[in-house]
């Protein structure tokens, strides 16, 4: 059964707002605004197109507060990062507005008696199937370098997020882009086969699960159309003993909590050289029993609750079973008392090689401890997963960072820093993380025409 559109609040349980799917006519009618929009949006300059994305970054500066409150109140984000998430959002469009020209620009190939050069044109209409975990940011990172190029965009957003969805084709709105540049689509999931059917629609990215991934890869590969999947990850997250303890404790906190632990590029596996894995695991265990739970929209709160009652009980089975097999419980563990999805900050060890918390992924703040002998086998287990997302490695000597940075299985190899998405390099994943990459250049030319041109 569909999750209905609404604004369920993951603090309260209640729900705040619900909304009606479009009709078919009026999906049809999007549909055929989307391609009439771009047959003119298409012929804009890169000028006119920045000057646009300009005034969505202004418009998400000055609009902060409210859009922020938006997510949290739809699927939890403590505000401060919902605050952060926001400015973020306009870095990326300042990032595109100001460089987009530039990347896009003809590139000559110097050709003996000819005039060559390769020239980078928009496809068209590009579906965007987005996820509820930083709402306003995977569309912005998206739509940002899709617009620029001369693209328009639908967006059939996560069911539980419909405000900030609808607040984001506002956005465009607003900032003076055409009707039917940016449009948000009310919809179930069942009818994204329906719309990558349609000749209209050129391409399609995704953001979210392993399943939804598989579903739309294999309808777009029906009607040979392009895809860029970004799933999910079980990070790794690895400490030798050079490493600055005290900052690699703090970042670890940071970056499997981060959201209430529901990010693909959190680490989730702390794999722990001998010399040094007491020493952390206290440290960490510390720092976990520390952080405050509550209310989302206190500034105060660490860790608000989880988007949706059914991820805290698969999160909860994950933990339950994973301990059954043989794991031991250092912290957490128990479902808290009360309304909304709340989970406690857990921490897991001695994990067996067939218990969830060794080759799930844990959607939420639970970290799972690794004790390793030495950096090869520090690698093996990094690499023992069907992800391939990120990857952070601890270590002040130059000959295992190089051997890091060219050994892990993973999009990004983070050295001495938390693993993290900038809009001036790329992202993305290997593996069963997905391919194609969003940000920098490469994410630029995802949804391009690389037209080759030869003039004798």
């Amino acid at each position: 059964m569909a999750r209905p559109i609404a604004t369920l609040n993951p603090t309260t349980g209640v729900t705040e707002k619900t909304f009606t799917p479009l009709s078919e006519t009026e999906l049809a009618t999007k549909l055929e605004q989307a391609e009439r929009t771009f047959l003119n949006y298409r012929r804009t300059t890169f000028a006119q197109r920045a000057e646009k994305l300009h005034r969505v970054a202004n418009l998400l500066e000055k609009d902060r507060d409210r859009l922020a409150h938006l997510a949290t109140v739809e699927m939890g984000k403590p505000i401060a990062a919902a605050q952060a998430e926001i400015e973020k959002c306009a870095v990326g469009c300042r990032f595109y507005a100001d460089h987009g020209a530039e990347l896009l620009a003809d590139q000559p190939v110097p050709i003996s008696g000819v005039k060559a050069l390769v020239r980078y044109q928009p496809l068209g209409v590009i579906l965007a199937v987005m996820p509820w975990n930083f709402p306003f940011w995977q569309v912005l990172r998206f739509a940002a370098p899709a617009l620029m190029a001369g693209n328009v965009a639908l967006l059939k957003h996560s069911s539980n997020v419909p405000q900030c969805a609808l607040a984001i084709e506002q956005l465009f709105v607003d900032a003076g882009y055409p009707t039917g540049c940016f449009q948000t689509l009310l919809i179930e999931s069942e009818q994204i086969a329906q719309l990558v059917a349609d000749p209209r629609i050129k391409a399609a990215t995704l953001t979210g699960s392993e399943p939804a991934g598989q579903s739309l890869a294999h309808h777009c590969g029906h009607y040979l159309k392009k895809t860029v999947l970004e799933l999910g990850g079980s990070d790794p997250f690895i400490v030798l003993p050079s490493a600055d303890l005290t900052q690699a404790i703090q970042t670890a906190v940071t970056s499997r909590t981060q959201n209430n632990g529901q990010s693909c590029i959190a680490a989730k596996r702390f794999i722990l050289a001998e010399p040094i894995a007491d020493e952390f695991t206290a440290g960490l265990v510390a720092a976990f029993q520390q952080l405050k739970i509550g209310d989302p929209l206190d500034p105060q709160t660490q860790i608000g609750p989880l988007a949706t009652p059914a991820i805290r009980e698969q999160l909860h089975q994950q933990v339950q079973d994973s301990i059954a097999q043989g794991a031991r419980l250092l912290c957490g563990g128990e479902l808290l008392a009360g309304p909304g999805n709340f989970y406690p900050p857990t921490i897991l060890t001695d994990i067996p090689v067939q218990s969830p918390a060794y080759h799930e992924e844990l959607f939420g703040p639970v970290a799972a401890i690794f004790r390793v002998r030495d950096l090869d086998q520090a690698l093996e287990l990094a690499n023992d997963t069907v992800f391939g997302l990120g990857a952070s490695a601890w270590t002040q000597d130059p000959t295992e960072q190089e051997r890091l940075t060219w050994e892990l299985e993973a999009g990004a190899v983070f050295i001495n820093s938390l693993v993290k998405s900038d809009p001036r390099l790329p992202f993305g994943g290997i593996k069963r993380s997905g391919y194609g990459r969003e940000l920098g250049r490469e994410g630029l030319l995802e949804f391009v025409n690389i037209k080759t041109v030869w003039c004798a």
